[in-house]
C-alpha cells in the first residue's frame, strides 16, 4: 500500500503492532495481549509511510485536584468563588517543564528536528511526523495496519512498544501505539460496554386514566391552582413547594444549559405547555441551539424522536426562569446518539483540550464506547468531531445517564476529571440520579438491571462522579397538598415499570469525597441499613464480594432531590403525566440559575460547584424522611433524617438557599 494511502487512513484513526526490544536501555512501556474486536491485523506498514506521532506526557496535579476544587468551593475557604480561567486549569494539569524537556531532548538526540516537534496548546502532548521505519526504531516496535471487518477503515498501531528508562516516567502514552484511536483518539476499553439509548433515564408517562378524586383535607384553604398538586403537578405547584418566586431577570451571563441527545423537542409541545401552565412564557419561545456533532432541533411534533425528555426539560426550565434564556446542547446525530457511552463528545465540544486529554492511561474518546465523527454510517454526520466549539453555560442540567458498570473504570475516572475542571472554572453540572431504585434500568447487565451472578448486587447509575450535583426525585401523594412533606419517588407505572423509584446508593468507581464524609458516616451511624456490603478495590473488580449488595466505601448519591412525579405535559401532541428524576434535575438547574442571577446583580460570581456548600448547610434544604428505593430483590435504602442514599440532603428551600449563597463571597 502506498504512503499516501496510509497518510489518509491515519488522519482518521490508528491501530496495533508487535515488537521486540533491541536495547537493554529500553523498557516495556505498554503491551496489548489481544486485538480489538472487529479489527483484523494486516501487513506491516510501509517503512516510508509517514506516521503522525503523538506523545502524551505525564500529567501533573491529578492527586491534588480535589484540594484545588475545594479551595474555590468550600464555604469556609478564603478563596471561595475565586474560580479559575480555562488557561489556569490547563496549567494546573500540564506536564512539568522537566518532562517536556526530557522527552524533547531524547527525540532530538534520536534524530528528530527540534523545529518539527509541536507542543500542544493544552501542553499535554508533543507531536511530529516521521517515516514508519524511524518510528519503529524510536519505539523498538513494528507497526501493522489493521482493517475493520465491516467498515474497511485502515488504522495502524502496535502490540507493544519500548522507551528508554530515563524517559519512561515522563511519558503516559504513544500514538499510534497499543491504543486504537479515531482521529488520533484512543479506542482501548477493558470490557465490552453494552450501550443504551439513554431512555432509561428519560421521563416515563403513566397511562392517562382519570379516576375519581376528592381534594385532600386542607386543600380548600389553598388557591384553586394549588388544590390538586398531589395528583397533577404544575409549575405553580413546584414554585409553591419550594417557595420559588416568579423570575424577572435576564442577563448575558446566566443562560441555563440543557443537554439533550437522541430525543428532540417539539415547538408545538412547548407552545401547548406554555399556554396551559406557564402563560408568562410567550408562544414560540425556544432555546439557542448549540449543535454538537450533527445534533438537530427542533423536529415536528409527530417525529419518532419526540419522546419526552427534551420537551419536559424545557417546560420546567422555561416556566421557572423565563425571561432568562436557555442554551440547548443537542449532542450527536440520530445514529451516534444511541451509541454514545457517556457524554465524551459533549465534553469535547465544551473543552477542546479534552479531545486529547490523558488521565489514568486513557486518551481522548473511545470508539466502541463513544460516538465517532465523521460518522461512517449511512446518513451520519460527516463533519469532524467538535473540539472546543462552544462555551459551557454557568449551569448545565443533564437528565440522561448510563449504568456506572457499563464503562471501564479509568474511562469513567478520566471523564470525572473533566467535571472537576469545569467546577474549578465556576460551572455547576447536575445529573439525574436514575429511576430504578438501587438497580440500573431493566435489561442492562441483567433482566432486573442488577449485578452479580444472582442479580442481587446494586448497580449505580453514572455519573456517580463526586464533582457533579447528583439529583434524585420526590413526590406528593394523592391525599397531600403542597403544605405536606414530600416522600421519595416510588410509583407503579405499569408493565415494565412496576418499581419506578428514585435511584440512589453508593458508587463502585469513586470513594466518598471529603465534603460528604461526615454525612455518609452519620447515615451509617444513626441509620444502619442492615444490608450486606463489600469494599470495592481500586479497579472495582470485586463488586459483590462476600455476598455484599453495595460498596460501603463508595461516594453516596444522590446529593439532593426535587419533585419527579405527576407532571402534566404535552409530548408528541398529547397530554400525559410524567415521572422521573429527569424532572428533578432541571428544577435544580433552574434554582441555581436564579441564585446566580441574584449574585450577579450584587457584583458576585457564579456559585460553581455547590456540593460543599450544601453539605455544610443542610438547614437550607427540606429534609425528606419518608420512602425508599428498593430493587435487586431487596429493600434498598430508606429516606431518613439527614442525608440518605434515596433523596440526598433533600429538596430546595429557595429563600434559605438564596440567603445562604448571597452571604458567601
Amino acid at each position: 500500500m502506498k504512503s499516501s494511502l496510509f497518510a489518509a487512513a491515519f488522519a482518521a484513526l490508528l491501530d496495533i503492532c508487535s515488537a521486540a526490544p533491541t536495547s537493554v536501555s529500553y523498557a516495556l512501556h505498554e503491551k496489548r495481549s489481544t486485538s480489538p474486536r472487529l479489527w483484523n491485523r494486516g501487513e506491516r506498514v510501509d517503512g516510508e509511510a509517514i506516521l503522525p506521532i503523538r506523545i502524551g506526557l505525564t500529567q501533573n496535579s491529578l492527586e491534588n485536584a480535589e484540594l484545588h476544587l475545594m479551595d474555590v468551593s468550600h464555604p469556609s475557604s478564603p478563596n471561595f468563588g475565586k474560580h479559575w480561567t480555562q488557561e489556569q486549569v490547563h496549567e494546573l494539569f500540564a506536564p512539568s517543564e522537566e518532562s517536556v524537556q526530557a522527552v524533547r531532548d531524547w527525540l532530538v538526540a534520536s534524530g528528530i528536528e527540534d523545529s518539527a516537534i509541536v507542543h500542544s496548546d493544552n501542553k499535554g502532548w508533543l507531536a511530529f511526523d516521521i517515516p514508519a521505519w524511524q518510528a519503529e526504531d524510536l519505539f523498538q516496535t513494528e507497526y501493522h495496519e489493521h482493517v475493520h471487518a465491516t467498515s474497511g477503515q485502515v488504522r495502524v498501531g502496535c502490540d507493544e512498544y519500548y522507551l528508554p528508562s530515563h524517559v519512561q516516567g515522563h511519558v503516559d502514552y504513544i500514538l499510534p501505539g497499543v491504543k486504537l484511536s479515531a482521529s488520533l483518539r484512543k479506542t482501548e476499553i477493558k470490557r465490552s460496554a453494552k450501550r443504551s439509548s439513554h431512555d432509561h433515564l428519560g421521563p416515563k408517562k403513566r397511562p392517562w386514566n382519570p379516576h375519581p378524586w376528592s381534594p385532600p383535607a386542607g386543600a380548600g384553604s389553598l388557591p384553586p391552582d394549588l388544590q390538586n398538586c398531589g395528583v397533577n403537578i404544575t409549575p405553580t405547584c413546584i414554585k409553591a413547594l419550594y417557595q420559588i418566586p416568579n423570575a424577572y431577570l435576564k442577563d448575558d451571563v446566566n443562560q441555563m444549559g440543557l443537554y439533550e441527545s437522541g430525543d428532540v423537542y417539539s415547538q408545538e409541545d412547548l407552545n401547548s405547555f406554555f399556554a396551559a401552565y406557564a402563560p408568562n412564557v410567550p408562544q414560540g419561545t425556544h432555546p439557542k441551539l448549540d449543535s454538537i456533532d450533527g445534533g438537530v432541533a427542533p423536529v415536528p411534533v409527530t417525529s419518532q424522536y419526540v419522546t419526552g425528555e427534551s420537551d419536559i426539560d424545557m417546560d420546567l426550565a422555561y416556566s421557572l426562569i423565563y425571561p432568562q434564556t436557555i442554551t440547548l446542547y443537542q449532542v450527536d446525530d440520530f445514529i451516534e446518539a444511541f451509541t454514545d457511552g457517556g457524554f465524551n463528545t459533549f465534553l469535547d465540544a465544551l473543552d477542546g483540550s479534552y479531545c486529547t486529554y490523558t488521565a489514568y492511561g486513557v486518551t481522548g474518546d473511545s470508539p466502541g464506547v463513544d460516538a465517532v465523527y465523521p460518522d461512517p454510517a449511512a446518513g451520519g454526520y460527516k463533519g469532524p468531531l467538535a473540539c472546543g466549539t462552544f462555551q459551557p453555560t454557568r449551569v448545565i442540567s443533564v437528565s440522561y445517564g448510563v449504568s456506572e458498570y457499563d464503562a471501564p473504570v479509568n474511562y469513567t475516572r478520566r471523564q470525572c476529571n473533566e467535571f472537576l475542571k469545569l467546577g474549578l472554572q465556576g460551572h455547576t453540572i447536575m445529573y439525574a440520579s436514575g429511576d430504578y431504585g438501587v438497580a440500573s434500568f431493566p435489561g442492562d447487565d441483567s433482566a432486573n438491571g442488577c449485578l452479580g451472578p444472582d442479580s442481587t448486587v446494586y448497580s449505580p447509575s453514572f455519573p456517580t462522579c463526586p464533582w457533579v450535583l447528583n439529583v434524585g426525585a420526590t413526590r406528593l401523594y394523592d391525599n397531600q397538598t403542597v403544605e405536606d412533606p414530600e416522600s421519595a419517588l416510588q410509583a407503579n407505572l405499569g408493565p415494565g415499570y412496576e418499581l419506578f423509584a428514585s435511584a440512589g446508593g453508593f458508587a463502585n468507581y469513586f470513594p466518598v469525597p471529603s465534603y460528604q464524609a461526615s454525612a455518609v458516616s452519620d447515615f451509617f451511624k444513626y441509620h444502619e441499613p442492615g444490608l450486606p456490603y463489600y469494599y470495592a478495590n481500586d479497579q472495582a473488580t470485586n463488586i459483590g464480594a462476600n455476598g455484599g449488595f453495595y460498596n460501603r466505601a463508595g461516594r453516596g448519591f444522590p446529593d439532593v432531590s426535587a419533585n419527579g412525579a405527576n407532571l402534566e405535559a404535552f409530548v408528541g401532541g398529547s397530554l400525559g403525566q410524567w415521572y422521573g428524576t429527569s424532572l428533578a434535575a432541571p428544577i435544580w438547574g433552574s434554582v441555581i440559575t436564579l441564585i446566580n442571577e441574584e449574585r450577579t446583580l450584587i457584583g458576585k460570581g457564579p456559585v460553581g460547584f455547590v456540593n460543599p456548600v450544601l453539605y455544610e448547610n443542610p438547614w437550607a434544604l427540606n429534609d425528606i424522611k419518608n420512602g425508599s428505593n428498593p430493587g435487586c430483590g431487596s429493600k434498598g435504602f430508606d429516606a431518613v433524617s439527614g442525608w440518605d442514599p434515596v433523596t440526598g440532603l433533600g429538596t430546595p428551600n429557595f429563600p434559605r438557599l438564596l440567603a445562604l449563597f448571597l452571604v458567601l463571597p
